[in-house]
C-alpha cells in the first residue's frame, strides 16, 4: 500500500481488504438472486424463459454484446486528437 500524504483524507475503499469484501459481497448477492429463481412461479411466454436463471444469462450476454459493439463503433466514429484545432 502506498504512503499517504499527511493531510490526505482516507476513504474506506482505499483499504484493499474492503475492496475484497465488496467483491465477494457482489458474488454472494448474485448467487442469492440466482437461487431465488428456483422458488417462484414463472408466467412465461416462451419455453426458454423457464430455464434456470435465464434472465441473468440473457443480461450478461447482452452486456458483453454491447461492449463488443461499442468497441467496434469507437473505431468508426473516433476523431483524431487535434480534430477541433
Amino acid at each position: 500500500m502506498e504512503k499517504m500524504k499527511p493531510n490526505e483524507k482516507k476513504y474506506w475503499l482505499d483499504d484493499p481488504r474492503n475492496v475484497t469484501k465488496v467483491y465477494y459481497g457482489v458474488w454472494v448477492i448474485c448467487g442469492i438472486a440466482a437461487l431465488a429463481d428456483l422458488f417462484y412461479d414463472k408466467h412465461v411466454h416462451f419455453f426458454w424463459e423457464e430455464w434456470f436463471n435465464f434472465y441473468g444469462f440473457y443480461g450478461f450476454v447482452g452486456c458483453v454484446f454491447l461492449v463488443l459493439v461499442a468497441k467496434q463503433l469507437r473505431k468508426l466514429v473516433m476523431r483524431p486528437e487535434d480534430y477541433y484545432d
